[in-house]
């Protein structure tokens, strides 16, 4: 047992944070203006939400900046319980000012409590070749080794487990660590993570592994023997959590590939492995594909086949009728490639980011509409990621967190983040190029816990095959923030929402302009509330301005929606053009063949012909040979009676007569 401070509880806690942050009149109020606008609007509210409740009051009707921003703050936390209200209100704090609570504590009185300390957050467990043996474990950073800010908020769902905002730390887990391995799936069911299959060595892998994120202790699953056995080791494939006690299992790299696209069942209350059994026809087999979970259908994209062909097809299976159908997209669709990231936003839009072909890697984002199947890609803004391949992505929220990845040459070394109402990227943090989080193949899931949201990381390839777990908490800024955008713009991709950014764009210039008066928003100065209304004609005017520009930018995309239906009824116009082309071209095929036909008869008759003329010539040489015999027998003959006449007299005088000769000849 060791003496320590147990700090002050809620809503002790919440009253002196509020203290030292400059509400309910404490002489503090000057800590304030170190906050930045988006912070002290975020405090402001939060103090409402927890000490009054939702917000209530009627929009304000002045066109007042600092009015305006505050009540936009407060109602966008909707229903939002007192008591989180306080301890969000906290860790908003602390992030931006940790050391607060040290320096508060010399008005404060702390009670004093035993506690048994069961976590060494230095301390990690490794094995080697099985073997546990603890390790100073810390995730070193582009500025060095992370050292843990103990004034930071902590993640204690596990012994041992402390979790600082926006930083990769080690938790210490026991237990027989699995393969190194990369290309690996990996899902979250409750408090348990799974993962199963993957590389190791260049040889694929079939085990299935499950990490206790309670007790942070991996085992083994030991699999019963079903009716399909046990499923081929594969690498490359995704793994879903699917009707709260299964994983689905899809498709993947196999040494003995089918020809079609597989779905392996695993059931946690049977531990047996099966084959789905699904309808239509099912895609063709792959690798490195995405593999999104849509309400009840599984939306799959891309991948490369067993020949090594790079897909862009899209194929969705309906969970509830095991049903498989190719989509039909429409617009420009990405290029085909694998090992990319995809991720679902608003039950609606599928975004697509990242990947590689067999020469080069992506960081392009790609967005498809699932309700009108059309493709687009819209523009990115803020810290735009390189380019990459073997990444792995979650969602919490708004906000996609991209993990590791490469590029051919080296891994990435940044968590990066998108929100995906805004589509503004910013790195979340950094590690050095040779940690494990800056690996391939690696995999990525969240979990929650009392505290909040986490991201678990494993395994990965960057010149070796790892098997450790990482940890990250990401901050509740951005979370709060997306949540309040949602509420004030409902559809986050359409067009009208470019419009209302580019408005919201210029309305942030001026706040930023009256920088001086939003830091101080949250002390209700009343100087503030008197320059504010000083200003308000320019304000109007403004406004104005504002309202001039907002119309001729809903002008400008009728306009290009109006050119937009021309380009489709052009393009329907072409269609039917080329279709019409194209049946004048079968029937021209047609008559060409029938041509072709009728020529190859006439040429077989030419060649009887030539047969019979040629016949026709050896008679006619036959004729000429018999001609010139009967010649030659004429002349004999001829020549025989001019014989028989020449020799008549002296057969006269022989005494023999003439007849007689003739008719003993």
């Amino acid at each position: 047992m060791a003496r320590a401070n147990s700090g002050l509880a809620y809503p002790e806690r919440f009253y002196a944070a509020a203290t030292y942050a400059g509400f309910a009149g404490s002489p503090n109020s000057a800590v304030v203006s170190k906050f930045s606008n988006d912070s002290a609007l975020l405090l402001y509210a939060l103090y409402q939400q927890a000490t009054v409740g939702p917000c209530s009051v009627p929009k304000p009707r002045g066109w007042s900046p600092i009015e305006q921003s505050k009540w936009t703050s407060w109602s966008g936390l909707g229903n939002m319980a007192s008591t989180e209200a306080m301890r969000l209100f906290v860790k908003i704090l602390e992030e931006e000012d940790p050391g607060w609570y040290s320096r508060v504590s010399n008005f404060v009185s702390e009670p004093a409590v035993d506690v048994e300390i069961k976590h060494i957050p230095e301390v990690a467990a490794v094995s080697e070749n099985g073997n546990i043996s603890p390790e100073t474990k810390t995730i070193p950073t582009d500025n060095g080794s992370l050292s843990v800010n103990k004034d930071k908020d902590i993640v204690s769902e596990g012994p041992g487990v402390v979790c600082v905002y926006d930083k990769w730390v080690a938790p210490p887990v026991s237990g027989t660590r699995p393969k190194g391995r990369y290309e690996h799936g990996a899902a979250v069911i409750g408090d348990k993570f799974y993962i199963f299959g993957g590389n190791h060595n260049g040889r694929h892998l079939n085990d299935l592994q499950v990490l206790d994120m309670r007790s942070w202790t991996w085992s083994k699953v030991e699999i019963q023997a079903g009716k399909d056995g046990l499923p081929l080791a594969r690498a490359g494939h995704s793994l879903v959590p699917w009707d709260g006690n299964k994983l689905l299992s899809v498709a993947g790299h196999t040494k003995d590939s089918s020809e079609a696209l597989q779905v392996k069942v695993f059931d946690l209350q049977t531990s047996a492995w099966s084959t789905l059994k699904t309808y239509g026809k099912p895609p063709v087999s792959r690798g490195g594909q995405s593999a999104t979970l849509v309400g009840m259908t599984l939306v799959i994209f891309g991948g490369q086949d067993a020949k090594r062909s790079l897909l862009n097809d899209l194929h969705i299976l309906d969970l509830e009728t095991m049903t498989w159908d190719e989509m039909d997209t429409v617009g420009l669709p990405p290029s085909p490639r694998s090992d990319h990231a995809a991720a679902v936003h608003a039950d609606r839009y599928l975004l697509v980011f990242g990947g590689g072909s067999h020469a080069t890697c992506f960081n392009d984002l790609h967005v498809l509409d699932l309700q009108t199947m059309e493709w687009s890609r819209p523009t990115q803004q803020g810290e735009i990621p390189s380019p990459r391949a073997g990444h792995a992505g979650v969602t919490v929220g708004e906000n996609w967190f991209i993990v590791g990845g490469g590029d051919n040459k080296s891994g990435v070394s940044e968590t990066v983040v998108l929100n995906m109402y805004t589509l503004v990227w910013s790195v979340v943090t950094a590690v050095q190029a040779r940690v494990p989080l800056a690996s391939e193949g690696l995999s990525l899931v969240t979990s929650s816990c009392s505290s909040g949201d986490i991201l678990v990381s494993f395994g990965g390839y960057n010149g070796r095959y790892n098997n450790e777990v990482h940890v990250l908490k990401p901050s509740h800024k951005s979370t709060l923030q997306s949540k309040m955008l949602e509420n004030s713009v409902p559809d986050s991709l359409s067009a009208v929402q470019n419009v209302n950014n580019a408005t919201r764009d210029v309305e942030s210039e001026f706040e930023t302009g009256e920088e001086g008066k939003l830091r101080e928003i949250v002390m209700g100065d009343v100087a503030s509330e008197q320059r504010a209304t000083k200003g308000e004609e320019t304000n109007k005017n403004l406004l104005s301005s504002l309202k001039s520009e907002k119309e001729e930018l809903e002008s400008s995309l009728s306009k290009e929606k109006m050119w937009a239906l021309q380009l489709k009824q052009e393009l329907i116009e072409s269609e039917t053009r080329n279709m019409d082309l194209y049946k004048e071209l079968q029937s021209v095929r047609g008559q060409l063949a029938a041509e072709q036909s009728r020529c190859f008869k006439l040429e077989v008759d030419v060649a009887e012909l030539r047969q019979k003329l040629q016949k026709m010539g050896t008679l006619q040489k036959e004729l000429e040979i018999l001609q010139r015999q009967k010649a030659s027998f004429e002349e004999a003959a001829l020549n025989a009676k001019q014989r028989q006449s020449s020799t008549g007299v002296w057969g006269w005088f022989a005494g023999t007569p003439p007849d007689q000769k003739v008719d003993s000849a």
